[in-house]
């Protein structure tokens, strides 16, 4: 038990610090201190500040990883299913806000391996993603004059830049934005 405290505890004070200061500004003893573990814990559960920022993103995109896989069993059909999955995304993204907001401002320091991992990762999730949209162009459901990498990267834009425009102590909670995001761009790809 006392492992996923000190992960946790490591995990928060990254979070933390990488948000209010910089990835680039903060210090391992920054980190240890306000975690309140010694040096060797840290390093004994990550290597390095990259191992901290690489799992900080990761457990955002293995939960949308699940729920996407989740949703795709279903078989409820494609407009459904990418309902679903727009819904879910733009919820996790809202739950994770904060995680997101430190890795994107922070993505292009990783370790060359590191983003050749998110790459992969994310690339596995969007193939997915668009292997429904194209399901749907082939169902007559979608637009055919727009390719689906160009649908993919348009519904998406909202998500890598939602901490600069999204709050969630605004007017629309994190269900509401998600249908109002889904349902823009589900108008936008139909073929109605």
């Amino acid at each position: 038990m006392r492992q996923k405290s000190v992960v946790d505890d490591v995990m928060r004070a990254a979070l933390e610090l990488f948000a209010e200061q910089g990835y680039a500004n903060t210090s391992v003893q920054q980190l240890v201190e306000a975690a309140g573990v010694t040096k060797g814990a840290l390093y004994h559960y990550f290597q390095s500040k990259d191992d901290l920022l690489f799992a900080i993103y990761e457990r955002i995109l293995t939960v949308q990883t699940e729920h996407l896989h989740a949703i795709v069993e279903k078989n409820l059909g494609v407009e459904e299913t990418v309902r679903r999955v727009c819904v879910d995304v733009v919820e996790t993204s809202v739950d994770f806000l904060l995680e997101g907001t430190v890795f994107f401002r922070s993505q292009h320091m990783l370790s060359a391996p590191r983003q050749q991992e998110v790459t992969r990762r994310r690339r596995a999730y969007h193939d997915v993603f668009t292997g429904l949209l194209t399901q749907g162009q082939a169902e007559g459901l979608y637009r055919t004059d727009v390719p689906v990498t160009v649908m993919t990267a348009h519904f998406f834009s909202d998500l890598h830049y939602l901490s600069s425009w999204y709050s969630p102590a605004g007017a629309e909670d994190k269900t509401t934005l998600a249908h109002q995001l889904t349902d823009m761009f589900l108008r936008s790809i139909r073929t109605d």
